[in-house]
């Protein structure tokens, strides 16, 4: 009898073991890589916002930032190696007409964020004093080419009408010195490092003369088509890091500096004054959301500088069928 209940008590301690060590196993992640185009910065808060606060996770991802310059986003999305990149809008257009598959999901800036800068005393204050002057930008490419462009034909205005000069990535430098009379930056970057440096400046934003398709996320027709709860998971986790950075700027500024590197050497203010310029860009009554106007005149300006050579089927270049 005693080695019955001995027996019986023993099973009912390995059988209440077992009910303590049976925990269901966390569902592994899908990783993602994501290429953004540009170094480490403030101004990939929200992104950083989505890690830190678990939106990421919660929508069953582990998302690594891809900061190389060489690295093309948009080919490698189209041709279906990643599911997703941080692109601008001229780029998906550009890329459509090449017969690349690709459509924008989820708006980024709902303003385009490039500006023309000068030093006051040049009085360029409306993109008709551009006429005649002497302006760098990184290049005859990307969006700083494309909003330049954009707001020289607001003004009635071509290209023959200015001299543009490639400066890559110089303009607050070459600015300084008075090497350009105005330069093509982010409003969001430049003209804030420039007045930090003591200069007074006045500055053109392109989305004050034209709504254009702006930064944002760009999927593959093949991961939509495949897996749609993907895009909707991915685009909901960025459109509540874009929420939360707005509603809570200085701690997701605190929680971003593990994100950048040498963020201790960086001057603060500088910092904290480009990720409110950039909260004005992404503000929004539905946040993630892509204006069909806003499309409609980023493919006018590409018909006028020829870089497309007909109109598109624009509703399969961007959806709001993903934006919460």
């Amino acid at each position: 009898m005693l080695k019955k209940i001995v027996y019986l008590m023993l099973g009912l301690a390995l059988s209440l073991s077992a009910c303590g060590t049976s925990q269901p196993k966390e569902e592994s992640l899908t990783k993602i890589r994501l290429p953004l185009g540009y170094i480490a910065n403030i101004q990939f808060a929200p992104l950083y916002a989505a890690i830190e606060k678990g939106y990421f996770k919660d929508a069953g991802m582990e998302v690594e930032f891809d900061y190389s310059f060489e690295t093309d986003g948009v080919k490698l999305v189209g041709a279906g190696e990643l599911p997703f990149a941080v692109a601008s809008g001229e780029q998906v257009l550009l890329a459509r007409a090449q017969g690349v598959p690709v459509t924008y999901v989820a708006a980024w800036y709902q303003q385009f964020p490039i500006s023309v800068v000068s030093k006051s005393d040049q009085g360029i204050v409306t993109p008709q004093d551009l006429k005649g002057k002497k302006i760098g930008l990184p290049g005859l490419f990307g969006a700083n080419y494309i909003g330049f462009q954009a707001l020289l034909f607001s003004a009635g205005l071509s290209e023959s009408d200015v001299q543009l000069e490639s400066v890559g990535f110089n303009q607050v430098e070459v600015l300084a010195a008075d090497q350009q009379q105005a330069v093509v930056g982010y409003a969001a970057n430049e003209p804030i490092q420039l007045q930090a440096m003591g200069f007074d400046v006045n500055e053109i934003r392109v989305a004050d003369y034209v709504h254009l398709a702006s930064n944002g996320i760009l999927a593959s027709e093949k991961v939509i088509e495949e897996d749609p709860e993907l895009v909707r998971a991915f685009v909901g986790a960025v459109v509540k890091g874009i929420q939360y950075t707005i509603e809570h700027p200085d701690e997701v500024y605190d929680l971003s500096a593990k994100h950048i590197p040498n963020s201790a050497d960086l001057d603060e203010g500088v910092q904290k004054q480009i990720l409110a310029t950039s909260i004005e860009l992404w503000k929004a009554d539905r946040i993630g959301y892509s204006d069909a106007q806003a499309w409609e005149n980023m493919q006018d300006v590409l018909l006028k500088m020829g870089l497309i050579t007909g109109k598109m089927d624009l509703s399969k270049a961007f959806t709001n069928e993903f934006v919460p």
